[in-house]
């Protein structure tokens, strides 16, 4: 993995502050707003559509990411007499969908995803000020949650919609294959599953540029996990069926443009890294499974280390739950309930 993440080059220098721009190919904008997470921002990116602008990814809905905004069309930013003739959304997550209704209400124009994340966002979002579910609260506690984070689920459950504007109540689908004009040059849709349902890369052959959102990150692994909406999901067969599409149908020598770090070149190296990091902590797995153990007892098997609480705590448990159920549908582990209704797995 570190010979791996060593043969990347990093060739568009020092990412923009919010409020500027850095052009990493022609007619492409790189732009970067703030999170307040651990993970610290997101990287947009603008593409020249004659003499208007296709924004791809928006960030979070927050009182630092519109002022972002504002201060890019504002009177002396650099797109302050730019218009958006359409936004395209990656995927459903709040740091990237959360102000596409805000853009597209600001320049009435139509917001562009695949149908899966648009539809799945909807739902989402109808959880906002409802109490969290029991079903929810069982998956945690069969996972080995203690009493206090139970807690903590409950009081946080709700959080999605806050981080995301209105969304418009229509949209235009992007699809597996779909290829589309953009200014000068044309956009194939990538898609990939796993991190999200149905996750939208754009790749640009003239330019050499794969917009890859989520699905390829350089420098960190993309969660992928289950949730309680579908305990007994497989999305970790997806993510590694992904990688080998991504690397069939994009070639090495393209530019990527990730949701976050800086972006890179080195494409078909850092998927064979993500794939074999996913196999080795497998492998491990299947070792540690050699006595029984909870979702929360793998911990620092798959992440090396220990695990704090609230939303760090949700990932890895899906994330283990992720990797757990992959060796379960394959018949090398088993699971079993305690009395405590707690899930054990083991080595079959």
């Amino acid at each position: 993995m570190n010979a791996a993440l060593a043969s990347l080059a990093y060739p568009c220098g020092e990412p923009p502050v919010p409020g500027q721009v850095v052009e990493v190919a022609p007619g492409v904008l790189w732009i970067r707003m703030p999170m307040p997470f651990r993970l610290s921002h997101i990287n947009l990116w603008a593409l020249r559509d004659g003499d208007r602008w296709t924004q791809v990814d928006t960030g979070l809905q927050t009182v630092e990411t519109i002022a972002g905004w504002q201060s890019l069309f504002g009177v002396d930013g650099p797109l302050s007499n730019a218009r958006i003739s359409r936004v395209l959304v990656t995927h459903m997550h709040p740091d990237h969908v959360g102000m596409a209704g805000w853009l597209t209400q600001k320049f009435g124009c139509t917001l562009w995803m695949s149908r899966l994340e648009y539809l799945h966002c909807r739902v989402l979002l109808t959880d906002t000020g409802r109490d969290a579910p029991d079903d929810g609260v069982r998956f945690y506690a069969k996972a080995g949650w203690q009493p206090e984070a139970l807690e903590m689920y409950r009081a946080r459950f709700g959080d999605f919609g806050r981080m995301i504007h209105k969304l418009p109540d229509s949209y235009k689908r992007l699809q597996d294959g779909q290829r589309i004009r953009i200014g000068d040059h044309e956009w194939e849709v990538v898609v990939g599953s796993g991190h999200s349902p149905e996750h939208a890369c754009l790749y640009c052959a003239d330019l050499a540029v794969l917009i890859s959102g989520d699905q390829v990150l350089p420098r960190i692994s993309s969660n992928v996990s289950v949730f309680p909406t579908e305990p007994d999901a497989d999305p970790l067969t997806e993510w590694l069926a992904s990688i080998e599409r991504i690397k069939a149908r994009v070639p090495a020598d393209v530019l990527v443009l990730p949701a976050h770090n800086e972006p890179f070149t080195g494409l078909h190296a850092r998927l064979d890294a993500l794939a074999s990091g996913h196999h080795q902590g497998l492998d491990k797995l299947r070792a540690t499974l050699a006595e029984p153990r909870r979702a929360v007892d793998v911990f620092t098997t798959l992440f090396y280390r220990a695990i704090g609480s609230g939303r760090e705590l949700t990932l890895a448990t899906g994330e283990s739950i992720a990797h757990l159920n992959y060796l379960v549908f394959r018949g090398e582990a088993t699971r079993r309930e305690g009395a405590d209704g707690v899930i054990w797995y083991q080595s079959a």
